[in-house]
């Protein structure tokens, strides 16, 4: 079953649509016939688009709610006397120390835009073995310059925005938890900040997430396709999106969904394996392509969806029209 671009486009955009025709691309690149091969170079270039990129969270919170209020003030003293001692340190070593972290701000702002800047090669290097159904590196890795520079550019000045502005709001809650331990009691006024700095930052943190993901699921497409820069495919983003706001959002939505399935089926393959695959996992490159199947079925998913709007939309080349067999040219018979 050779699976590429929709020939049939749907009047009904729908988020399930997406998914046996994503699952069938999965079969199709990695198992039919299962090349090693493939699946080595095909996860270079996933391993190059996710550079940078954290795929786990840790909610690092340890609570003790059975305290008592003398514990919480013996805390406090605590906390007070580090900050004392950290305070005087600072301002008795400030000669070395602001140099050190500027340099350390600036080596890694300098690793971040690296990163970013591969990353965004291999952005379009792994949409191209996708959307061709081929293993290369230097094709993709050449053809698609000037877009992927683009991609750079955009991104690292979104970044650089979101630092700006979550970056304070980080200081500000900092500041004010740390005034309050300081005050050695809780403060309601203080609290009541910190709980709406802390919304305040969730808020800025998913608009930037949405944007984000957009950019990577259905700018990246139009860009490859239309091989412009990232805000003229942005533009084009836009008005689809203007157009059907219910359906991208419900696509958002529906990737909650599929985000917990799979993580799901990943967490079953750990603890299947006794927690083998899971150190595999996290080995760089070789965790990437043992993520291949997985990697491949989001992008095809998206890259699946986003071609329901229209074949404007469509990454995946048509197939030949074979051509309508020849007859025989008609014999006139000659006047005797």
């Amino acid at each position: 079953m050779n699976i590429g671009p929709i020939t049939h486009y749907p009047p009904e955009i729908g988020v399930a649509e997406p998914i046996t025709p994503a699952y069938e691309r999965v079969k199709q690149m990695l198992f039919k016939p299962f090349d090693l091969g493939k699946w080595f170079i095909i996860g270079f270039c996933a391993w190059l688009a996710t550079l940078g990129e954290s795929g786990g969270f840790n909610t690092g919170y340890h609570g003790n709610f059975g305290d008592s209020h003398h514990a919480g003030a013996h805390q406090a003293e605590s906390f007070q006397h580090f900050y004392f001692q950290a305070r005087d340190y600072m301002q008795e070593n400030l000669y070395w120390i602001v140099p050190v972290a500027v340099f350390l701000v600036l080596l890694s702002l300098a690793i971040w835009v690296v990163l970013t800047w591969l990353s965004s090669r291999g952005k379009f290097m792994f949409l191209h073995c996708i959307a061709l159904d081929v293993a290369e590196v230097q094709v993709p890795w050449q053809r698609h310059v000037r877009t992927a520079n683009s991609l750079c550019w955009f991104r690292l000045g979104l970044g650089l925005v979101g630092m700006l502005v979550m970056l304070p709001l980080l200081v500000l809650i900092a500041a004010v938890i740390i005034k309050m331990i300081m005050a050695g009691e809780p403060n309601l006024s203080a609290i009541m900040l910190t709980v709406g700095l802390v919304m305040g930052f969730i808020l800025v943190a998913l608009v930037f997430g949405i944007i984000r993901k957009f950019l990577m699921d259905f700018v990246v497409p139009i860009m490859f396709l239309r091989g412009g820069n990232c805000l003229a495919a942005w533009r084009e983003f836009f008005n689809l999106l203007s157009s059907h706001p219910g359906k991208f959002t419900l696509y958002l939505l529906f990737q909650i969904v599929l985000a917990i399935a799979i993580g799901t089926l990943v967490l079953f393959a750990i603890l299947l394996t006794c927690c083998v695959a899971g150190c595999l996992m996290a080995l760089p490159y070789l965790g990437t392509v043992l993520l291949l199947p997985v990697l491949i079925f989001q992008r095809s998913y998206a890259l699946y969806y986003l071609a329901q709007y229209g074949p404007q939309y469509d990454v995946f080349p048509k197939p030949p029209t074979p051509e309508p067999p020849k007859t025989p040219a008609t014999l006139v018979p000659l006047a005797g």
